[in-house]
């Protein structure tokens, strides 16, 4: 199963933080593309109701943790045999500049990159062996440009995205096909949980979750690497490269309009 056939009709398919938001959604398009699918969350109540609508394997666990993802995906190869695609989708946003506490950023860390990492070295020997496998993650805009009002999402996302990069460096011709999702605002709980900073940034072009993965089909189909449900992202990401100051001022009086709504 690889990205260029386009069909995903008995794949094996594993979706982290599949309980809801662009997880839940994910788990339900790939079932709808008849693949068999796995879908793991912290909270197992939620695995198991999205499961159930979609003919799929529930696991509760923590998939951050070498523990928690060692325990999923031996699960998913009891239920599925292979597993072809794997969504690196959970993650976490905590607020915050460098004044937040280790144990948010830890925690973070292990969430948003090391449950890749950890993932990715479970898989890769059995995708290298038979010459495919194809890792998903879901990342976000802020991985490629930055994230006002959370020092450690933006860091986390922007490591995120660079562990996807050298993986597909690194392993493409060895059958690995590897993509990026990157949104700006999308309606989850997530969104919610940013407050009125986050809906004044992204509330304006904040788009359904069904949205991300339509445009992630897209990209599957196109063989592309960067997913974009917010296709302007592209534009902003090239103004970041080429013309950081003018790019960085913009920023910052964004920031200065964020503290006059979070003062008022």
């Amino acid at each position: 199963m690889t990205a260029s056939s386009a069909s995903f009709s008995g794949a094996g398919v594993v979706v982290t933080g599949g309980g809801g938001g662009i997880g839940a959604v994910l788990a339900r398009r790939f079932a709808a593309e008849g693949a068999r699918v796995v879908v793991g969350d912290l909270n197992g109540d939620a695995a198991a109701e999205v499961a159930k609508e979609i003919g799929g394997t529930a696991v509760a666990g923590d998939a951050a943790s070498e523990a928690g993802v060692a325990s999923l995906i031996e699960t998913a190869r009891e239920t599925l045999g292979e597993i072809d695609v794997f969504c690196a989708n959970a993650g976490i946003a905590p607020m915050g500049g460098v004044d937040a506490p280790e144990e948010d950023w830890a925690r973070i860390w292990d969430v948003n990159v090391m449950a890749h990492v950890r993932a990715s070295r479970l898989l890769l020997p059995a995708w290298l062996e038979r010459g495919r496998g194809h890792f998903i993650s879901t990342v976000s805009a802020a991985g490629l440009l930055t994230s006002l009002g959370s020092a450690s999402y933006s860091v986390t996302k922007h490591g995120a995205l660079a562990f996807a990069e050298w993986l597909s460096a690194t392993y493409r011709h060895r059958g690995l096909t590897v993509q990026a999702i990157c949104p700006q605002g999308v309606r989850t709980a997530m969104l919610e949980n940013t407050g009125p900073a986050g809906e004044l940034l992204m509330g304006a072009a904040a788009i359904q979750p069904e949205q991300v993965a339509d445009a992630l089909f897209e990209a599957i189909a196109a063989e592309r690497f960067l997913v974009l449900p917010h296709p302007e992202v592209a534009d902003y990401y090239a103004a970041r490269a080429t013309q950081t100051d003018r790019w960085l001022g913009g920023m910052n009086r964004l920031q200065r309009k964020v503290e006059q709504v979070i003062g008022e």
